[in-house]
């Protein structure tokens, strides 16, 4: 897999050494642009620089916990239909988890450690 990097600029409008990855392509012949070979666990997205290769870019604590609302959000969306559903298996387990889901962002665990599905 290959991904093109967009180039990123300094204050002075000169490209610096490469930037993010936005684009994959399992073929580049014909595709402009920079590309460079992927690496395990990073992707789209991720930094890449031509003296420090491959990096997945620092997120701020704001970005971190409003990604991980983000999740815990969805989990709760998806598993609403449980509630209801009292025949549901493991029922009481679930209502577990999606309490555990509400509490997680006022526990020291919060964003790093996301609650696990029964």
């Amino acid at each position: 897999m290959y991904y093109r990097i967009k180039p990123r600029y300094n204050s002075e409008g000169e490209i610096e050494n490469y930037g993010i990855a936005d684009a994959k392509q399992y073929d580049i012949n014909g595709f402009p642009g920079n590309w460079v070979e992927g690496a395990d666990g990073f992707g789209v997205g991720d930094w890449y620089s031509e003296t420090d290769g491959w990096s997945h870019p620092i997120k701020t604590t704001e970005e971190q916990e409003a990604e991980a609302r983000e999740w815990r959000d969805e989990e709760l969306r998806a598993t609403d239909f449980i509630v209801p559903t009292t025949d549901y298996p493991n029922h009481a387990a679930w209502i577990t988890y999606r309490q555990t889901l509400r509490d997680w962002t006022t526990t020291d665990d919060f964003p790093a450690t996301k609650p696990t599905k029964p």
